[in-house]
């Protein structure tokens, strides 16, 4: 339609001075070939991107590379060959919704009355968390000469269980039910320890920043069920079938709020889950089975986004020998020490067997988005040098790949039945 109106503009204009026409061509042909070409191009580069997210890193699935690892790769690759093909503005958009998603996803496959059926064994773990998470942070503070925010941070970075990417991994582990069940809760409780110690040490800076940020949080956190309440009441009682929309728009909407307080999205995104969760007597829909498979399949196509965007804007820096090194050190350092320390809560505590424990312990070692987010909050808000970035970036996919080598069952294609068999 804008071609045909630009058609009909030059052709008034030489009807009525065709002097001014045959002067003004070549000006009106560049343009009109700059408006042809170049957004054709541009289209032309974003659904192949597009493309190249959604099928390669699933063909690399075949090898045991996780999905999340091959779109970081792809950005990597993108940013080395075409640097600013893709405006960073839509990549953040869309990089938003990923990881909104994912956390929103999340909060509402919470489900508090898992955590009351084991919740001793669960104050234990937790317990031991915290103790590692704090002799991690003091040795960051001690033999790095860090700062405490930083070393703190880095603890959390290199301790937090990814619970979106094993909740979505999980079925592909080969673990028995009790065995899953352990790794959810488990990987739920410490994000959600994280999720409250990143909260207080990004606002630590003064303890008034911290008691208004705290204040603004426990606003948000009381206006969720409002806010789904009335939207339920007013909107979806006349809109049947509108669950998934406005709850994936309550989502991004809180995402933003802590956003602005300076903890990222994804706490925002998780209580606003967590709040439709807590109200699924009263709004059956927004946590409903179908709305929860929703919100994961809207996930699956914007997160791969986010992964992308993670390495489109890693800094060549953070790709030294020297980087390569260190992340290799932290990684045989934090791995076997994650790994045992679940292992002998497990073995020992709860009498598992051997192999048992072993495969939890395995299942709860992805840390690939908490990891991101922290490194990428920490380059940004406390000057993380790039040889300690590029670090983090190669131990978190380190981690998330060994549940994959270990424990992931190949994908087999089921002959079907013939109909003469039965």
């Amino acid at each position: 339609m804008r071609a045909l109106s630009l058609r009909s503009v030059n052709v008034s204009d030489k009807a009525k001075s065709p002097a001014r026409s045959m002067a003004g061509a070549p000006e009106s042909s560049s343009r009109f070939a700059a408006f042809s070409m170049t957004p054709t191009s541009e289209q032309i580069l974003f659904l192949a991107l597009i493309a190249a997210l959604m099928v390669v890193p699933r063909v690399l699935q075949r090898w045991r590379i996780p999905a999340p690892l091959g779109a970081f790769a792809i950005g990597m690759a993108a940013s080395l060959a075409a640097p600013g093909f893709v405006p960073d503005n839509m990549l953040h958009v869309l990089a938003t919704l990923g990881i909104s998603a994912v956390f929103l996803f999340a909060g509402v496959e919470l489900e508090p009355e898992d955590f009351r059926r084991g919740r001793w064994p669960l104050v234990a773990n937790l317990i031991g968390n915290a103790l590692v998470l704090g002799a991690v942070s003091w040795a960051a503070m001690h033999y790095l000469s860090m700062r405490w925010q930083v070393g703190a941070l880095i603890a959390l970075a290199l301790l937090t269980p990814s619970t979106g990417f094993i909740l979505n991994a999980l079925g592909s582990f080969g673990l028995n039910d009790d065995e899953r069940y352990w790794v959810t809760i488990k990987a739920v409780a410490g994000e959600l320890l994280a999720l409250a110690v990143m909260f207080v040490v990004v606002e630590s800076h003064s303890w008034q920043g911290l008691v208004l940020s705290t204040a603004a949080l426990s606003a948000l956190v009381a206006a969720l069920p409002v806010v789904l309440l009335l939207l339920g009441r007013y909107v979806i009682v006349f809109a049947p079938g509108s669950e998934f929309s406005l709850l994936v728009m309550v989502g991004v909407l809180a995402a933003y709020v802590t956003f602005a307080l300076g903890v990222e999205y994804l706490l925002g995104a998780f209580l606003a889950g967590f709040a439709a969760r807590m109200l699924r007597a009263r709004l059956p829909g927004m946590a409903s089975e179908a709305n929860l498979h929703a919100i994961e399949m809207f996930a699956s196509f914007f997160v791969p986004f986010y992964f992308f965007d993670s390495g489109f804007h890693v800094p060549t820096q953070a790709l030294s020998l020297r980087a390569l090194a260190l992340g290799l050190g932290l990684t045989v350092v934090a791995l076997p020490l994650r790994i045992g320390v679940v292992w002998l809560q497990r073995r020992f505590i709860r009498g598992e067997s051997l192999h048992g424990s072993l495969r939890v312990a395995t299942a709860l070692t992805p840390t690939l988005v908490f990891t991101l987010v922290l490194a990428a909050l920490l380059r940004k808000r406390f000057g993380l040098d790039d040889t300690m970035y590029g670090a983090l970036l190669l131990y978190a996919g380190l981690s998330t790949w060994l549940p994959s080598l270990v424990l992931a069952q190949p994908f087999v294609l089921e002959r079907m039945p013939d109909r003469r068999d039965g």
